[in-house]
């Protein structure tokens, strides 16, 4: 007793010297006293990698390059189904297109921001999320760009008077003029519906390459966002660098679609996993997969097919040396598998935050603009069963595909029957978006365009899953092309998922003698991403999907500098790297290539060591195969067959 009463009256004493922890104050010092602990090696981490230092964003016409004229062969009216990676890339073909056929291009409808799934009267679908005086002034020169279609032409679209096409997104250039272009000149007006992220082939001749950097123009410059969404994203990003330190930005790509196309469903459990192999059904159904069902997911994981999940890149950046309390914004407007899935990373790095960490409420309404109320509740309770229906209710149900139900002495709760677990167990069919949900999709598209702004800026960009040559555009390919474009020297991992996965599987006794350990392997794989030798692996497998994923060399020139590169050629006779032009004498003189920095620091440059050169065993030196099988001088080549294989 008198113990208990000794450490009260300690306790009610010292009370009145503590001090009230204010979040911002605690980051930082927390990061202040992380600084002087570790210093050099937090320099490693953000650095910017020098030999990429030379290359400039360079997308301005090459040769003359006439400027369009209003009298010419019609207008191009298109739909653009998708979400937000579909959406940018669709545009900047649809652009490309408008002026291969010399044609007037009328603004875009966005099917995913249109009036009718309930988005405020204050946008149309295009300006709902991007700028349209902007788009128009800027290409100017490139494209006739007009709002709408003239009165007398609008009646006869109502009545579909005009010849429609629903182009693929590897649709060839010869397809447009041989098929398109003959009956454009003959309606004046023809109409694109556009559904797989794009309406134009990647690869385009060397004879066109001012059309690819046509494409880099709208991509990177034309296509602004709308002056509130560019305010609160720098709004953003501001106030993730008061607290003074350099912030990662993570993408994990758990997308729905992405998961039921690669066949990850087995990574997860229970319902989510019914939900992705509903969603492949219905891909087989349309076309879109051409495989079985049901695949094995953990051998898709290993070839590298599916994301890497959250807890992997906890894994992975803790062992290249991240601190425990490094920033890590969470990029993605859906995350399939809810927070669940992201508790493990947040338990190695508590200083996770994403959009709603750094937006009060009134910021993202006010984006959305003023919006029509809906029904709160639109949930109605299935009719009750017996407890006899329960029982045999639960010995017919088996096995997959179909989840077992609560046990009938456990109730169905409500959000079981009102969310996925409700028509996966009760129907056979998904049942139609509700309003909310139609006006859900449209929001996703602001926070993912609050999510790019701020992964374009971030000093280093993680990737869970990037197109690799399969599927179409995503999130993460588009933020590594314009970080490539705009600063290419910056830190912009591009893990291998297959060696990851292969990493992740070793255990092999010689991996715990120095220099061979897990960590030590992992470093050099990462650290390979992020340089020359990660570039020509996205240029073999991203680009043949979306140009804009790796828009080198076409769209960026080299500056002069005593250490030139050595063009790295590709079996099909294209350049991977190193084939940029020289930039032009205005570029070149007082400027220095763009570099990032320590906060806190100038100058801040990766030691030596940092800077891995290439490995000898993936290229040829000084020498090109042909296809006789002699050898004849020339540029250094990858073997992408032999090295990379994307359906591996």
């Amino acid at each position: 007793m008198a113990s208990i009463v000794i450490h009260l009256s300690v306790g009610k004493f010292w009370t009145f010297n503590l001090e009230h922890y204010n979040a911002m104050t605690g980051f930082r010092l927390d990061f202040s006293s992380m600084i002087g602990r570790q210093g050099v090696k937090s320099k490693k981490l953000w650095s910017v990698v020098k030999p990429l230092e030379s290359l400039q964003p360079y997308a301005n016409p090459r040769s003359n390059y006439s400027v369009p004229i209003e009298q010419n062969n019609g207008f191009i009216y298109a739909k653009v189904f998708g979400g937000f990676s579909k959406i940018r890339s669709s545009i900047c073909d649809l652009v490309a297109i408008s002026r291969l056929l010399n044609a007037t291009l009328v603004i875009p409808e966005i099917q995913e921001s249109i009036r009718s799934k309930g988005i405020s009267h204050k946008f149309k679908s295009f300006s709902y999320l991007y700028n349209e005086e902007q788009f128009i002034a800027y290409l100017k020169n490139d494209v006739v760009i007009v709002k709408t279609l003239p009165d007398n032409l609008k009646v006869a679209r109502k009545r579909n008077e005009f010849p429609t096409f629903r182009p693929k997104s590897s649709a060839s250039p010869n397809f447009y003029i041989k098929e398109i272009l003959p009956k454009l000149k003959k309606a004046k007006v023809i109409g694109l519906i556009i559904t797989d992220g794009g309406c134009l082939q990647s690869f385009l001749p060397p004879s066109m390459s001012e059309f690819q950097r046509l494409r880099c123009r709208v991509a990177f410059h034309a296509l602004q966002f709308r002056s509130e969404i560019q305010i609160l994203g720098h709004r953003i990003v501001e106030r993730l660098r008061a607290w003074g330190q350099p912030f990662l930005v993570f993408h994990p790509g758990l997308v729905r679609d992405t998961l039921a196309y690669n066949g990850c469903a087995e990574l997860f459990q229970d319902v989510h996993t019914e939900l992705i192999q509903f969603r492949r059904a219905q891909m087989i159904k349309q076309g879109i997969v051409k495989e079985e069902l049901s695949v094995d997911s953990h051998m898709r994981k290993e070839n590298g097919s599916c994301p890497l999940m959250p807890e992997e890149v906890g894994i992975l950046l803790r062992a290249m040396g991240y601190p425990p309390k490094t920033i890590i914004y969470q990029a993605g407007s859906e995350n399939f598998g809810g927070q669940r899935v992201l508790n493990p990373l947040r338990a190695m790095f508590a200083n996770l935050v994403d959009l709603t960490s750094l937006c009060s409420k009134k910021e993202l309404f006010d984006l959305v603009g003023p919006e029509t109320p809906l029904p709160e509740d639109l949930f109605v309770s299935p009719p009750a069963k017996s407890e006899q229906e329960l029982k045999e209710e639960w010995k017919r149900a088996g096995p997959r595909p179909r989840p077992l139900p609560p046990p009938p002495d456990r109730p169905i709760y409500r959000h079981e029957k009102e969310g996925w677990y409700g028509w996966i167990t009760e129907t056979e069919t998904e049942p139609d978006p509700s309003p909310m949900d139609l006006r859900m999709q449209a929001h996703r598209l602001l926070w993912d365009a609050l999510d790019y702004i701020v992964s374009v800026e971030s000093d280093a960009f993680f990737p869970g899953f990037n197109n690799d040559g399969s599927g179409w555009p995503d999130f993460s390919s588009l933020v590594m092309g314009q970080r490539l474009y705009e600063v290419a020297s910056s830190r912009t991992y591009r893990p291998d998922r297959k060696v990851v996965a292969e990493l992740f599987n070793i255990t092999r006794e010689h991996m715990y003698h120095p220099g061979h350990n897990w960590t030590a392997l992992l470093k050099e794989h990462l650290n390979k991403s992020w340089s020359e030798e990660g570039l020509i692996r996205q240029s073999l497998l991203s680009k043949p999907a979306s140009f804009l994923s790796h828009p080198l060399p076409e769209c960026s020139c080299r500056l002069a500098s005593p250490e030139v590169p050595t063009p790295v050629k590709g079996k099909d006779g294209r350049f991977l790297y190193g084939d940029e032009e020289e930039c032009p004498k205005w570029m070149q003189h007082g400027k220095e290539a763009g570099s990032l920095s320590f906060p806190g620091e100038e100058g801040a440059k990766l030691e030596d060591n940092e800077l891995l050169e290439y490995e000898s065993d993936d290229l040829v030196n000084g020498s090109e195969f042909d296809d006789s099988g002699g050898k004849t001088n020339a540029t250094l080549i990858w073997d992408q067959d032999e090295e990379m294989d994307p359906n591996d």
